[in-house]
């Protein structure tokens, strides 16, 4: 893959480092092995499932973490069972691995679920109130009235 060079685009910038690291992690995840596979799936408008294959894998074989917005799905294949089985052939793979996916913000782990092979972790984004468009109600006084100036008790000259 061709590496990019990304200062010339962060030279006047400020704050933008995270989108850096962002670009780095994307490189490195598409190079990386494709075990196991997985699906992300758009469910609501702000709902997501991620459904990843994870044959042989158990509940206690599987550890899932979220941090910095990163998930981290990771797998310790179990110690296999009667070390004198002896396959012909072996196609369904049960080896470790970790597979990192970048969050975007405000996207929360809601749960995970582990059924027939499949791991389904629920994504939620949850926007906190104190970041969501208000409205501002724009205020009006009253128009004020001019002062006119002078004896109240005088008749005013026709």
């Amino acid at each position: 893959m061709t590496s990019f060079d990304t200062a010339p685009l962060f030279r006047t910038a400020i704050g933008f480092d995270r989108l850096t690291r962002l670009l780095d992690q994307a490189r490195n995840t598409a190079d990386s092995n494709a075990y196991p596979p997985y699906n992300i799936e758009r469910t609501a408008e702000d709902a997501y499932v991620l459904t990843m294959a994870v044959a042989g894998f158990g509940p206690g074989d599987l550890e899932i973490n979220a941090q910095d917005n990163v998930l981290v799905v990771t797998g310790k294949a179990a110690p296999a069972e009667g070390q004198d089985r002896r396959f012909l052939y072996r196609g369904i793979a049960g080896r470790a691995f970790e597979r990192r996916f970048v969050l975007a913000d405000h996207i929360q782990v809601q749960g995970a679920d582990l059924a027939n092979g499949l791991l389904h972790v629920a994504l939620k984004r949850e926007v906190p109130e104190a970041l969501k468009p208000r409205r501002i109600e724009i205020a009006t006084t009253a128009p004020r009235q001019p002062v006119i100036e002078g004896d109240s008790q005088q008749p005013l000259a026709a």
